[in-house]
């Protein structure tokens, strides 16, 4: 078998990363546990990052990247409704078919809070450019108009929310989101 590379090696960690934070969080995760899901040692870990808060900045870009290169799949050439739709449903699917993205997400928010009301804004600087990298990719496709964008990133943001809590797909609390929205085809 072929050994890795540094870089392969990195991408390792990256994904090992964001399924511990996504389930500990950052405080939560030791970096003992990502590099024995690695399969390596801590010092060689931290060749590959300065350390935890790098790791993490990693996964947490990775996350938005992913999410942002999703959307931009799921509108290819499309426009309007058409867009919004195809960029929708292709988001619930992602986070019912893998839920360790949402979770990862949520994490990442709440380390902003976290690291903002202590001092740090190195988290909050890079994920508002994620974010606002997410909007301008939906933007585009929604027509670039501002009330659409908005109204589908708050549909979205609702739909973590109520993905998070543990909702079933045929909850009450879905019949509001259209049907695109609905984390497994959830009805009525």
């Amino acid at each position: 078998m072929a050994r890795m590379s540094a870089e392969e090696r990195r991408e390792s960690v990256i994904r090992a990363a964001m399924a511990e934070f996504a389930q500990s969080g950052y405080h939560g995760t030791s970096t003992e546990v990502i590099a024995k899901r690695v399969g390596v040692s801590q010092p060689y870990l931290f060749r590959l990052f300065p350390g935890k808060k790098a790791i993490f900045l990693a996964a947490a870009q990775r996350c938005l990247e992913d999410t942002r290169r999703l959307f931009e799949e799921a509108a290819g050439d499309l426009k309007g409704e058409e867009a919004l739709h195809a960029m929708a449903a292709a988001y619930t699917r992602l986070i019912a078919e893998e839920p360790e993205r949402l979770q990862m997400q949520l994490q990442t928010y709440l380390a902003v809070s976290s690291a903002e009301a202590a001092g740090d804004h190195e988290f909050g600087e890079m994920v508002r450019r994620g974010w606002m990298e997410l909007w301008d990719t939906v933007h585009l496709p929604l027509g670039a108009d501002i009330g659409e964008t908005t109204t589908f990133l708050a549909y979205g943001m609702l739909v973590n929310a109520l993905a998070a809590m543990g909702f079933p797909p045929d909850h009450r609390v879905w019949n509001g989101l259209y049907d695109s929205a609905r984390v497994q085809g959830a009805s009525g």
